[in-house]
């Protein structure tokens, strides 16, 4: 069984963890054998996608939570004194089968849904969360996990293996083991629902999204517009059967051109409102009731755990430790940055009164005028830059980075199974030796969630016999696809999302542990995302875009003067940038601290939080509640301030570099050796000393955003 930071993972049926190998299984209850109870007979034991139907998943999950209870049972009848190897790692060990089979359904339930994957979401859900709540407020169990963790200094342990005892006690004591049987049976209830509500959230901003369109006629609309956007939307609306008009959504990659270069600002604002009002039109997919719902059960569990709210019970477990702290680095950064933003706005309303005759700037407004600023002042547009940033080069100078910083090599495979046609699969090589399969599934489709992200289906660990497993990890995101004309082109946004989900996935490859549940990405909230924050750090170095930022056309490395001129730019509008980006910080930390439960307007409590913290009006947040999926379909309640918490982080850690050299082999050994390769083993703030050799400082982050 996995520690708690897995445990609620599995509850929500994303980002699953997937185990090594298993021994052959029975039959199903149809009598079929089920291809998910087996070992998969694919190259290097990855999913064989193309063979697995539907129909698989609830029998092979009813057999998988029978085997788990199976061995849960066997643990608790042991009559041997509990110990490491029968009590923990035994835990550990356990539920190998219901892992790999949830790490399949849960990654493509977010990549490649259905209507009837997500009906069976709702029926399995539930049984998930039984199974381990189960495991969770066994009080036989916890006795053994108890007396082990009590004696643990008394005997001959790994760092690893103390952690690992340490982080299977915690994760009971979290998980309720300490709770009465009534106080138990309501956390089972609350868990059940929690489930539920997260699935039917994330459900509904899907079909939000996919239900948006825009259906342009009259071509004149398309002013300003570039061709490759004019182009995608044609072939957007052919792809509808629309041929001879132009199809416009809210999926980022249509909407932020929109957004940026559109001369008709009503299309501008229809754009903006229907990205912006997801999950609140009063309809059958509103999420208001959700979010209230959501808040007010996690608020119940904080208090049957004993803790004022949410947010102190999530943030015990983080770097930040209580709210107080994480509310002290986002205050000191939204001060800053809205002084920032106020001054952009009247730069921006200066250009508006030339343009229009009116200074009134009104959010849909930001993007346009914030364009032709930027081409005022530094003769520079996104798109003079895109042509320079094809995604395969952006990969392969991506992949370059990797191979001068960690020696990695990546190797196309184009006979392993994919979870879509026109994603890629990789095997990875360090120093010659296989360490991983690496899936990029890029473009946007209907059944795929909005946004990117990386996750695994199998996670690295050692089995019983030492052998190493090596991790299958996967990086998706919804970037701008190809059209008929160009290839895939990717903006300044996209390519660094592109780095930033790439360095999550180093941290899930590079792995190098023991024990599944410590390996990878298992750490706290506001240390995980610094691999992916500081990977972005060599995307737009001018030694690095040289090396993979050249002209699709003509092949021509992108002019000194270009990258001159976005190095001058760097900081550009950064008071927007940084304003709604801890706005969301501020607004999930909000909903999470309150200490009664809500009973109030979701849309009023959220405006209320935005005017307290100094928010301008032509400033949204970046996620508004009903469509906040990190924090209530995702893992990020009380979280989502770890984006900032680990900016602080990532720009010291890049000072690393930047104080010998951009590929210094110490500094990258250190990174690798401390935290790569470590996953969870050890305490975060003992891993970042032993790289940094101090405590985090902040100068860094701060004079890189120009605050």
């Amino acid at each position: 069984m996995r520690n708690v930071k897995t445990i609620l993972a599995v509850l929500l049926i994303i980002g699953l963890t997937a185990c090594q190998q298993n021994e052959p299984k029975e039959k199903d209850m149809s009598g079929e054998l089920n291809i998910l109870l087996q070992d998969f007979d694919t190259p290097y034991g990855v999913p064989p996608f193309e063979k697995i139907k539907t129909s698989d998943y609830e029998p092979a999950y009813k057999l998988a939570i029978a085997e788990l209870r199976n061995e849960i049972k066997a643990i608790i009848d042991n009559t041997d004194e509990p110990n490491l190897k029968n009590t923990i790692i035994a835990l550990e060990r356990s539920g190998s089968t219901l892992d790999k089979v949830s790490s399949v359904f849960g990654n493509l339930l977010s990549c490649n849904t259905n209507d009837e994957m997500e009906s069976l979401a709702q029926k399995i859900t539930p049984q998930v969360t039984a199974a381990y709540d189960e495991i969770s407020m066994n009080d036989e169990l916890f006795k053994k996990v108890k007396f082990v963790f009590e004696n643990a200094d008394r005997t001959n342990m790994t760092l690893e293996q103390k952690t690992l005892v340490k982080e299977t006690y915690k994760g009971f004591v979290r998980g309720g083991a300490n709770l009465n049987a009534e106080d138990k049976a309501k956390l089972k209830t609350i868990n059940k629902e929690l489930g539920l509500l997260s699935l039917n959230f994330g459900s509904n901003i899907l079909k939000e999204t996919n239900n948006f369109q825009i259906v342009i006629s009259d071509e004149k609309r398309l002013r300003g517009l570039p061709q490759g956007v004019i182009d995608a939307a044609a072939i957007t609306a052919k792809n509808n059967a629309m041929e001879g008009k132009w199809v416009f959504t809210v999926q980022k990659s249509s909407m932020i051109p929109v957004l940026s270069y559109a001369d008709d600002s009503e299309l501008r604002k229809e754009i903006y409102i229907g990205y912006t009002t997801r999950g609140d039109n009063n309809n059958e997919f509103d999420n208001k009731e959700n979010v209230k719902k959501m808040v007010n059960l996690r608020l119940e569990k904080a208090h049957l755990m004993g803790y004022e709210n949410w947010a102190h019970f999530i943030l015990e477990d983080n770097m930040a430790k209580t709210p107080k702290k994480a509310y002290a680095l986002m205050s000191n950064v939204a001060e800053r940055a809205i002084v920032r933003a106020k001054e952009e706005l009247v730069d921006l309303q200066d250009l508006a009164k030339i343009e229009t005759g009116s200074s009134t700037v009104n959010p849909w407004d930001w993007w346009y005028y914030t364009e032709k600023l930027r081409l005022a002042k530094y003769n520079l547009s996104e798109e003079e830059l895109k042509p320079y940033f094809q995604l395969e080069s952006v990969r392969d100078g991506m992949f370059e980075v990797a191979h001068k910083l960690y020696d990695l090599e990546f190797k196309l495979n184009t006979e392993l199974p994919k979870m879509d046609p026109m994603a890629e699969a990789y095997e990875v090589y360090r120093n010659g030796e296989l360490i991983s399969i690496l899936y990029m599934d890029y473009y946007p489709r209907a059944s795929k969630r909005v946004g990117a992200w990386m996750t695994s289906y199998r996670k690295q660990q050692r089995n019983e016999k030492g052998e190493n497993i090596i991790p299958v990890i996967s990086l998706t995101t919804n970037f701008t696809p190809p059209t008929e004309n160009t290839p895939a082109l990717l903006n300044l946004d996209e390519v660094t999302t592109l780095y930033h989900e790439f360095g999550h996935g180093l941290h899930g490859m590079l792995s190098n542990c023991e024990y599944e549940s410590l390996s990878g990405t298992a750490v706290s909230r506001d240390f995980v995302e610094l691999p992916s924050q500081l990977m972005e750090n060599w995307a737009l170095e001018p030694e690095v875009l040289k090396t993979y930022a050249k002209h699709y056309q003509t092949g021509e490395v992108i002019p000194d003067e270009l990258i001159a001129k976005m190095q001058k730019a760097g900081t550009f509008n950064n008071g927007f940038v940084v304003s709604e980006f801890v706005a969301a910080g501020v607004l999930d930390m909000a909903w999470h601290k309150i200490e009664t439960p809500f009973t109030g307007d979701v849309n009023e409590f959220e405006t209320a939080t935005m005017k307290e913290l100094g928010l301008i009006s032509e400033i949204v947040v970046r996620y508004r509640s009903t469509y906040y999926s990190h924090i209530f379909a995702g893992g990020y309640a009380a979280g989502y301030y770890a984006y900032l918490w680990t900016a602080v982080l990532d720009a010291d850690a890049y000072g690393a570099f930047t104080e010998t050299s951009l590929y210094d082999k110490a500094t990258a050994d250190s990174f690798y050796e401390n935290i790569l390769s470590a996953g969870g083993t050890d305490n975060v703030d003992n891993m970042w000393k032993r790289f940094r050799g101090r405590e985090p400082n902040i100068d860094f982050y701060l004079k890189r955003q120009g605050l």
